[in-house]
């Protein structure tokens, strides 16, 4: 139900709490004026905000019933305002359990027996002290608790949300896995893997201490309802009466997610609040596969209970993507097959597999990167202007561009495998030398591919990708290369070479993110002699504060309930659709992959590829 009344401040604000049955009595109030905080405790009983004004930009996040603010109002002033039948915006929403995407009814707001007046902020906080103590409780379960994905990033991203002051009051982690532990043996595992890297506040080890006394163990099998329901009788010890809100991250093989969805959500859910469940890629191996996934995930969880992860989503520069495109005039008009020739997007480790092989050998670097990291920037950086911020209005643009993409074709993809070389002294393996990988394996680790787009926008614009390990440098971004200026009066100072001439946006998303925009200048003299400089936004330079790490800010998402950078079933299976027919053509002809040294540049055939296009790829130049 959305409130709004005339006597607050925030007048026209929105509040959506989750279609489904009403909260018990036992929800909360929290006012917020700043992201972490308010919010997240509102989340956890079941709202959220949908739109926001007041003094100083200030939060005011509601989550009681309007029975209650009626009540309250009418205490403290002598004239009510109706927050209840009358006045109300009734707004369904996907955030509980079973519950499907609803239509929205509304009447205009209203005051009745009085004039309006403002509520300030210091008779905020002495509403929000009525019910602090009977916020709602948030538990997640870290299920593979004592694998290297959690180790390193779930709990450090948990802790760092902590020391924020991101997670509601009313919190608790537990860990659960098949080895034997004890909540101090978890607590110790963890301990090792927290850093104050946010900043260095003097409290950093009291944070730690007090984080730590947060998070428990319990050792089960991942296919026993038995143990899952020994897991939940723990959580609701922690919870006590309040509202119960749960959510599993599964950070375990694909394999077993069914068998751990089947015991979680039978014997381990939430009985009167909101149970989430964030799945890790890979998400099947090819269309069939992740529609047989998505059915059994079905048969347990509603589509709104499930968050599918990719962390490439949760990076700072992907997330900035939309804010550089939709509120900058001068690119928007920029943004079309008018004034871009192509568009590159770029993924590079500088190691190989390391011991990981028997994993990346199953799914090959088109699996591991190209179907989900890039083609989800693929799909956010080229869909079309969405109606609104909203998790679903976002999603269908990105579905659409995805829908409007040919299959790609084995003719305009090049794969790799990188060999062993010898370098400043040093040997270094090839990938078949790892002893975790079949030393027959076709296995691609790199790979480059051109697709297109068929809608009025992108018409004849080549995306190309490319991705690979084991290259000459460790890197992700985008690069946007604009076409030729037509009739250049200076195209004589720049040779035949008219690449040099062309103006180029660099998205680097990591590492040392920034946004650089390539453009030709004058150099300062006497004659006329022109040099390509850069426009440059490092992020270091121009923000003190450190970037969040993508983790950090998808548990913060998921906990709240908000959906935009989670994957929806429709849009996982038309990625599916442009790769599969690829997929199983490389497997069925057997297709030997080109072998690159260990620290080159990939192989020579990703140049012949980009040619083809009369593209040159912009990692390659001198300039780069």
């Amino acid at each position: 139900m959305a409130l709004s009344c005339m006597r607050c401040p925030a007048a026209g604000a929105v509040v959506r709490r989750a279609a489904g049955p009403p909260p018990p009595p036992s929800s909360s109030v929290a006012f917020s004026f700043a992201r972490c905080g308010g919010r997240s405790a509102a989340a956890a009983a079941g709202w959220r905000i949908d739109a926001v004004a007041g003094k100083g930009g200030g939060r005011l996040l509601f989550s009681r019933p309007a029975s209650f603010w009626d009540s309250v109002l009418s205490a403290l002033f002598a004239s009510p305002c109706s927050l209840g039948n009358s006045g109300a915006t009734v707004v369904k929403g996907p955030m509980d359990t079973g519950v499907e995407n609803a239509a929205t009814t509304s009447a205009t707001p209203k005051v009745e027996n009085g004039t309006p007046s403002a509520i300030t902020v210091e008779e905020y906080e002495d509403l929000a002290s009525l019910s602090k103590d009977d916020e709602a409780s948030v538990s997640i379960t870290v299920v593979g608790a004592s694998g290297d994905l959690a180790k390193k990033k779930i709990f450090p991203a948990l802790f760092a949300l902590y020391y924020e002051d991101c997670l509601p009051k009313h919190f608790s982690i537990f860990g659960y896995a098949r080895s034997k532990m004890t909540d101090a043996e978890l607590r110790d595992m963890v301990s090792k893997t927290l850093t104050c890297r946010i900043d260095k506040r003097e409290n950093c080890s009291e944070k730690m201490e007090e984080f730590l006394k947060r998070c428990f163990y319990h050792s089960g099998q991942y296919d026993s309802e038995k143990d899952f329901m020994e897991l939940g009788k723990k959580i609701k010890e922690h919870e006590g009466p309040r509202v119960s809100n749960r959510l599993f991250y599964l950070s375990i093989p694909p394999n077993i997610f069914l068998d751990v969805v089947k015991c979680a959500s039978r014997s381990a859910s939430s009985e009167n609040g909101w149970t989430r469940v964030i799945v890790e890629k890979p998400f099947g191996r090819d269309s069939e596969s992740s529609a047989a996934l998505t059915r059994g995930l079905k048969q347990y969880l509603v589509e709104d209970q499930i968050f599918r992860i990719d962390h490439y989503l949760g990076k700072e520069l992907v997330e900035n993507l939309s804010v550089l495109r939709f509120s900058n005039l001068v690119f928007e008009p920029l943004w079309s097959r008018q004034y871009i020739r192509n568009v590159q997007l770029i993924f590079s480790e500088d190691f190989g597999t390391e011991g990981r092989g028997g994993y990346f050998d199953s799914y090959g670097i088109i699996r591991d990167i190209m179907q989900n990291h890039l083609l989800q920037i693929l799909a956010l950086f080229a869909m079309e202007t969405p109606i609104s911020l909203e998790a679903e209005d976002i999603r269908n643009e990105k579905v659409k561009v995805l829908r409007s993409m040919k299959p790609l074709q084995l003719e305009d993809v090049v794969v790799g495998q990188y060999k062993s070389h010898t370098k400043g002294g040093i040997t270094y393996p090839g990938y078949t030398d790892d002893k975790t990988v079949p030393k027959c394996s076709l296995a691609p680790t790199f790979a480059a591919a051109a697709l297109f787009i068929n809608n009025a926008r992108w018409d004849g614009v080549p995306f190309l990708m490319k991705a690979g390990k084991a290259l000459h440098t460790k890197q992700a971004e985008i690069r946007v290369q604009f076409r030729h200026v037509p009739g250049n009066l200076y195209k004589g100072a720049f040779g035949t070479d008219l690449d040099r001439a062309t103006n180029e946006l660099v998205i680097r998303v990591q590492p040392d993110e920034a946004i650089y925009l390539k453009i030709n200048n004058k150099i300062p003299g006497l004659g006329m002699r022109l040099d390509r400089s850069n426009l440059n936004l490092h992020y270091a330079a121009r923000y003190s504060k450190e970037i969040p790490d993508a983790y950090e800010r998808l548990l913060l998402d998921a906990i709240e309930g908000e959906r935009r950078l989670f994957i929806r079933s429709d849009e996982l299976d038309a990625a599916w659709e442009l790769f599969t027919p690829l997929l199983k053509e490389l497997e069925q002809k057997r297709t030997a992959p080109e072998l690159y040294p260990y620290g080159s540049r990939g192989p020579v055939g990703a140049h012949y590829l980009a040619a083809k296009y009369n593209v040159r790829w912009g990692d390659l130049s001198s300039e780069d």
